[in-house]
């Protein structure tokens, strides 16, 4: 039995929450059902005891959702873990079946959100509006250092068209770049439409003057921008991950910056990007020093896993999750390929 009739609301645990988490999943429609604990920490080994009494929780990209943890969670009563995001890497999902907790994501919030921000990224980045800028708030309206390129004529590599990359390559040839794109499940008859050619990861990697990342992370995907891979890349490459962090090895990156062979760099996502994205850590040393020396770089750009945060995006995911919370509570079906076990 999931809840008894004396309970007037089941309740939920939300770990690793910020004010704007609470704000709109307050406000989805049925978010009223329920009885919310909201916690700033993350979930782990030692702060899963904060889920006793209730019979769902709801976590983040960056939860730890372990054996070990999903054991306590199922001996504390919890039925149903609700992921807050599409990525789904830090669950066990094997475990999650053994003990019979349902897991749910949301694969798709808003696609634009995403791929608008990796363009605002290249952007950015290529024409240095970033260091422009802070120049002129302090009177300083000189242009040495800002040259950047155009992007028409220039040949951009797509890595994974999901639904994210294929908006990213259609913007792309709406600047009149040459698209390549590489994925293990290739959509050639969107690929035709929009003039797109694809072509395997190495003959992406050699042609591309802007390669950009879309792409989940695998076992195959893992640090596939390694030290193998940057060198198959053209002097001056340009660089932009907005995926999953570790589709990076972030200490062969540095030293093809070092050596100048990769041109910048734009991140939304790092490997090593917990406990350091989300957090306000403006008053404390970064004990981080491959990210510490990444953030030298004046050819590097990095925003802290914010390309999903618009209002839209923010209010799909609250709507998803409070309706898969809510359809758990009443034993209905949940909402279709949000389900992972």
């Amino acid at each position: 039995m999931l809840f008894s009739e004396a309970m007037a609301k089941p309740i939920i645990a939300v770990y690793d929450t910020k004010p704007y988490d609470r704000d709109y999943l307050t406000r989805a429609t049925g978010a009223e059902e329920m009885d919310w604990h909201f916690h700033d920490f993350r979930l782990d080994r030692e702060t899963a005891f904060a889920a006793t009494g209730a019979q769902a929780i709801s976590v983040f990209v960056n939860d730890v959702v372990d054996r070990e943890v999903l054991k306590s969670l199922a001996a504390s009563g919890v039925g149903m873990v609700a992921l807050r995001c599409a990525g789904f890497n830090n669950v066990d999902l094997e475990a999650a079946k053994q003990l019979k907790v349902t897991v749910t994501r949301v694969p798709s919030y808003s696609p634009h959100a995403v791929a608008e921000h990796t363009i605002a990224l290249i952007l950015t980045l290529n024409r240095k509006i970033h260091r422009a800028f802070n120049r002129v708030r302090e009177l300083n309206f000189s242009l040495n250092g800002l040259v950047g390129f155009d992007l028409y004529g220039k040949t951009a590599g797509v890595f994974g068209t999901g639904k994210i990359g294929r908006i990213v390559a259609e913007i792309l040839r709406g600047f009149g770049m040459r698209v390549l794109a590489s994925d293990v499940y290739p959509d050639r008859e969107w690929a035709a439409q929009n003039g797109i050619e694809y072509v395997d990861a190495r003959t992406l990697a050699r042609e591309s003057d802007l390669i950009t990342l879309h792409a989940p992370l695998t076992p195959q995907t893992d640090r596939i921008i390694n030290e193998e891979t940057l060198a198959l890349m053209k002097p001056g490459v340009v660089l932009v991950n907005v995926s999953r962090g570790r589709l990076i090895h972030t200490v062969a990156l540095i030293q093809a910056l070092k050596s100048r062979h990769v041109g910048g760099v734009a991140l939304d996502v790092y490997e090593e990007e917990e406990g350091i994205f989300f957090e306000d850590l403006s008053g404390n040393i970064l004990h981080d020093d491959e990210l510490a020396r990444l953030l030298t770089f004046p050819n590097v750009l990095v925003t802290a896993h914010q390309a999903f945060f618009t209002h839209e995006a923010l209010s799909e995911i609250a709507r998803v999750t409070v309706e898969n919370l809510r359809r758990f509570a009443n034993r209905e079906p949940l909402l279709e390929q949000t389900v992972l076990c």
